[in-house]
């Protein structure tokens, strides 16, 4: 069986906003596999660039003649030395040469054709006969922030996590009745609601935090007594967006209030004791590593986890494992640029106690790729929306990777909750 890389193909493509994306196809001898990259509307500073300086058609450009001539004739089945060329090609930390996306598209596309090329899924392919665990979907039912255009609350996302649940099939029908049961109450507390919804496909509604919190509780609530398991409460700040470094604060537009640090942390401490929530990211901006320490210090059996504050980098990562800065780490490929990158940064995470969390990018394609990656890397937790066609994209692949498996599937063990 031969894996050698016979061509590669690059073409544009549009995510889920309407943006122009990358498209790779990966050919070998016996195998095919093809990736489009996706896009974050709010990013964390320390991620890859996405795209050359010129944009997607100088990153088409350079993989027709600069890429090509040294990805073709290489072994799709060493993934490491794919993505350390990639590395070598472009020459920078942040893949500001060749983009960030097209390193992702490449990278993962390698990896799928060499899953085909022995005939093999690709959560089978890189996580092996021990990859039989399924994580809980995360779902974002409410969208405020930098996900929202106009009133909306100044939280970027309000989450559900139905961390009871016996199966991922379960656990992805609880958050479909959450995310409609929620619709239905915003009619209710927001007679102008006309059931507008983010790029995610969660409701947007001229609401505040408290409001959105209440409406979440109320239908995690309902759904968790009619299903007979834990449907619980989460949020993304998305603190970055709000910082204000000249004031040191953090600005609430709709609240029209500004927090600094210490005000922060009791706010969203007060939010974690009211609520209980199970899962808070990014409640301080990107380089605030002692606040995300203390809160962590200050919680318990909630999640604190860093996505701009640790970009799915390894170095940034260990930056907070020195200063015990969170217990889970977001992991979005396309930050890091390749896979070996990803997967190093998820092994760390796990050998020093945090929780992986692999994560969709609000501006995604129907690309499924990510459903595997969560099996495949043991991540306990998916973050991939609710209702959207491209968050949908990924559910029913877990499905179908859930009812491949038969009776070795398994929910991940969330110990920290």
């Amino acid at each position: 069986m031969s894996t050698v890389i016979e061509d590669i193909i690059a073409r544009k493509v549009f995510n889920n906003r309407g943006e122009e994306t990358i498209e790779i196809d990966i050919i070998t001898t016996s195998g095919f596999g093809r990736v489009s990259a996706p896009a974050g509307q709010s990013r964390g500073k320390a991620e890859v660039v996405y795209y050359p300086q010129n944009g997607i058609d100088q990153a088409l450009k350079k993989v027709e003649e600069l890429i090509a001539s040294e990805i073709i004739g290489l072994d799709a089945d060493f993934q490491a030395e794919i993505d350390r060329t990639l590395h070598e090609i472009d020459g920078s930390k942040d893949f500001r040469i060749i983009g960030g996306n097209t390193a992702f598209a490449i990278s993962l596309a390698t990896a799928e054709a060499a899953a085909n090329s022995y005939g093999l899924l690709l959560f089978q392919y890189l996580g092996g006969h021990v990859a039989h665990e399924l994580p809980y979907p995360l779902g974002n039912v409410i969208s405020g922030g930098n996900h929202t255009q106009g009133k909306s609350p100044d939280v970027q996302e309000f989450l559900a996590l139905p961390h009871g649940a016996e199966s991922f099939l379960e656990a992805a029908t609880a958050n479909a009745q959450i995310h409609g049961r929620v619709g239905a109450i915003l009619k209710k507390r927001d007679k102008l609601f006309n059931g507008g919804r983010s790029d995610e496909g969660a409701w947007v509604a001229n609401i505040g935090n408290s409001e959105a919190l209440e409406s979440l509780t109320e239908a995690c609530e309902e759904v968790s007594n009619e299903l007979g398991f834990g449907c619980h409460l989460g949020i993304d700040v998305a603190a970055s967006s709000m910082w204000n470094g000249k004031r040191k604060a953090y600005v609430y537009q709709r609240e029209g209030k500004e927090r600094d640090a210490g005000e922060q942390l009791e706010f969203v401490l007060g939010i974690i004791r009211k609520y209980n929530l199970v899962y808070v990211e990014d409640p301080f901006n990107e380089e605030d590593y002692e606040s995300f320490a203390e809160l962590t210090r200050k919680t318990k059996n909630c999640l604190v986890c860093g996505d701009d504050l640790f970009t799915t980098n390894s170095e940034r990562l260990s930056r907070g494992i020195k200063t015990c800065a969170a217990n889970a780490v977001i992991i979005k490929v396309n930050q890091v640029g390749t896979l070996t990158d990803a997967w190093e940064t998820v092994e760390m995470a796990k050998r020093n106690g945090y929780l992986p969390v692999m994560s969709h990018r609000s501006g995604d394609t129907c690309d499924w790729h990510i459903a595997h990656f969560s099996v495949a890397f043991k991540c306990p937790i998916i973050k991939t929306g609710v209702v959207e066609g491209a968050r949908i994209a990924k559910i029913n692949e877990l499905i179908r990777i859930e009812e491949f498996l038969g009776d070795r599937a398994k929910m991940a063990n969330l110990k920290m909750l």
